[in-house]
């Protein structure tokens, strides 16, 4: 083991015990930023290695997240935005991320750990193979209940919120209220009840890679009363001593949910 390996084996045992009888989130949401600035300081042939390597990197974090055991995890994979990138780049990031879900889904420990695989955005404007690929990888794990991982394909927080708002008024359109008498009814559960993450809890820790100082967008609503993390490493770069780091200043903090 080289010197350096050794060091950050034994920061990570040290981070670890820090952390042991502390409080950890229970669902971690990340933004996986800079796989193209990855590839390009790297030299790499294209972005479309950077992305792969970035892929190469999620599987760590799912077992570090089981080893912690924190059950809900929400990987911010592609948003409305990238959906305009040029054709090829967009069509390299799209195998890429059906890779990766297929992947998790068929993984030897999907079943031993009981991980089920959802993935939410605005699914209808992908192309008809993705989609369709990423919901029989979904529909693999559909029966199960232990370890919760949620892909976020062609996602964007303020598209979520409009989708919610409108599914929420046709719901009362249908049930014969008028706008007005639904308007007044309104409160924020009823469009919590509409969003395409309903059934996961709200994330307790955001953590966003690659030195970036905002959400962009990542669940809006959800985040209202959530732990921001952000730190300097590409995505491809990020370790587990980055992870637990992420961790230990959650532990540090005094969460008081707008109280």
């Amino acid at each position: 083991m080289a010197v350096r390996d050794l060091l950050y084996h034994v920061y990570e045992r040290r981070l670890e015990r820090e952390l042991a009888g502390g409080t950890l989130p229970r669902h971690v949401g990340v933004i996986l930023d800079g796989n193209r600035r990855y590839a390009r300081e790297r030299g790499l042939a294209s972005v479309a290695e950077g992305y792969l390597a970035g892929a190469d990197r999620i599987p760590d974090l799912l077992d570090w997240c089981f080893e912690l055991r924190i059950p809900y995890v929400t990987l911010w994979l592609l948003s409305t935005d990238n959906l305009s990138r040029a054709d090829d780049e967009l069509t390299h990031l799209l195998d890429i991320i059906v890779g990766t879900v297929q992947s998790i889904a068929s993984a030897p420990s999907t079943a031993t750990r009981k991980l089920r695989v959802t993935a939410v955005g605005v699914l209808d404007a992908l192309p008809v193979d993705v989609r369709e690929a990423l919901e029989e990888a979904c529909a693999a794990t559909a029966d199960n209940d232990g370890f919760h991982v949620q892909i976020a394909v062609g996602y964007g927080g303020r598209k979520e919120i409009t989708d919610a708002l409108r599914s929420w008024m046709r719901a009362q359109d249908r049930d014969g209220h008028t706008l007005a008498d639904a308007a007044e009814a309104l409160v924020p559960a009823d469009i919590g009840d509409h969003l395409y993450t309903t059934g996961f809890p709200d994330p307790d820790l955001i953590i966003r890679t690659s030195g970036e100082l905002r959400l962009s967008g990542f669940l809006l609503w959800q985040s209202a009363h959530s732990e921001f993390y952000f730190c300097d490493p590409y995505w491809p770069d990020f370790r587990k001593v980055d992870f637990l780091r992420a961790l230990r200043d959650y532990a540090g903090r005094a969460r008081r949910f707008g109280r």
